[in-house]
């Protein structure tokens, strides 16, 4: 018997639907630890690279970037947090993000507090 005879062996009995939901069983639990990693890690060049993408230049996205870093809240995501405080506060995103990089609006994702790093 052939190798791959006797490692298809557990496989033979399975249908074809089987077959498919197996396969899509084990591509999840390959990507699960990279996806949890992307959920769990961000960086400040990540978050600028989101920010930017987000209409802002690179010196707005910079700014935002740095007050995110300097309140703690990098690994919330700064677009996230811009799109939220534009919500909250019903102005488009571009406003809530550059009122963000000259400091302002951040009680908004800090619970109240302006300077989360004071906590």
């Amino acid at each position: 018997m052939d190798d791959f005879s006797l490692k298809r062996r557990h496989l033979a009995q399975l249908t074809d639907e089987e077959l498919k939901d197996r396969f899509w069983n084990l591509a999840h639990q390959v990507v699960a630890p990279m996806v949890e990693l992307a959920r769990s890690h961000t960086s400040p060049s990540i978050e600028r690279s989101v920010i930017l993408r987000m209409g802002f230049s690179s010196l707005e996205a910079k700014e935002i970037v740095e007050q995110c870093t300097e309140r703690g809240l990098l690994g919330k995501g700064a677009g996230g947090l811009v799109y939220r405080v534009a919500r909250a506060h019903g102005i488009s995103i571009r406003e809530a993000g550059l009122a963000m990089a000259r400091g302002e609006l951040w009680e908004t994702v800090t619970g109240g507090v302006p300077d989360a790093t004071t906590r």
